[in-house]
């Protein structure tokens, strides 16, 4: 079963508003960048909720579409965790570090797609 990035993205966020991530944000890099697609950006508001976030991303990507994360970078108590499926790159922050690397204004060219708007 081939899956679209987009698929792959609508999958991370629906995992990760399940764990009551905030500030769910997607960009669409096709246009823009040869690494992926899709850039997926979200915030935790602790560590633990970061691991909670990260876990369910990986395990409902693998459970719906059976791949797994290429790398990951930035586990047990980091406040940036990165997950790389390819033609998705997942950034899961604790809020210090989204306000600090801002992603969204580095990226600022890049169209927001709304992978949570209902069907």
């Amino acid at each position: 079963m081939a899956v679209t990035p987009y698929e792959l993205a609508r999958i991370a966020a629906v995992a990760a508003d399940s764990k009551k991530a905030e500030d769910i944000v997607v960009l669409d890099l096709s246009g823009l960048s040869d690494v992926c697609d899709y850039f997926f950006i979200c915030t935790a508001g602790n560590p633990r909720q970061l691991d909670a976030v990260v876990e369910e991303i990986e395990e409902k990507i693998k459970e719906n579409t059976g791949i797994n994360a290429l790398s990951h970078e930035g586990r047990a108590g980091a406040s940036w965790v990165l997950l790389d499926f390819g033609s998705l790159v997942v950034h899961a922050f604790l809020p210090e570090a989204r306000d600090y690397y801002r992603l969204e204004h580095l990226w600022g060219d890049a169209p927001h797609v709304d992978v949570l708007a209902a069907d």
